[in-house]
């Protein structure tokens, strides 16, 4: 009977142990399931978030690509003043040297127009005086042929300015 005593002890030993196995297997499987739940719930939020922020990029994306191309306009615009912005002055440059240019002729245009009137003046007086000695050179004749010429003629008192004819 020790034997069968030992037997029954020792099955008795052997499904206690069993048994404790089983409901530590059995926790731990509740254990793995409640963490396996909590696990799905967190990948669905984690899920949910991802979603979140791949619907911020797209949106993020559409804004970047609108800005981009704002900013490529932009771009266009500012070449294209500078360009104009280069022509004109160019343009100006070469207005400036125009008028330089335009400024140095008047000058010279002036200084010569005050050059040739003076030279005018004084050719005009020399003119002047030289019709003066021929005026007086003319009278001079005059006297020196009327002391000769004929009074009794008409025409030639007429000429030298003869009143009456002397008799």
């Amino acid at each position: 009977m020790k034997f069968a005593a030992v037997l029954v002890c020792l099955s008795v030993a052997v499904m206690v142990a069993m048994i404790l196995q089983a409901v530590r297997q059995e926790m731990s499987l509740r254990e793995l399931k409640t963490r396996m739940v909590a696990n799905s719930a967190e990948v669905k939020k984690k899920e949910q978030v991802i979603a979140e922020a791949k619907a911020k990029i797209s949106e993020l994306k559409t804004t970047l690509d609108s800005v981009n191309a704002k900013m490529g306009e932009l771009k266009r615009k500012k070449m294209a003043i500078d360009r104009s912005t280069r022509d004109l002055d160019k343009n100006l440059q070469t207005c400036k040297k125009e008028k330089g240019s335009a400024v140095t002729r008047t000058t010279d245009i002036e200084d010569t127009m005050t050059e040739l009137r003076a030279n005018h003046e004084v050719l005009k007086m020399k003119a002047e005086e030289d019709i003066q000695s021929l005026k007086q050179q003319i009278l001079d004749r005059d006297k020196a042929i009327c002391a000769f010429a004929d009074a009794t003629k008409e025409e030639a008192r007429r000429l030298c300015g003869i009143a009456e004819a002397p008799k």
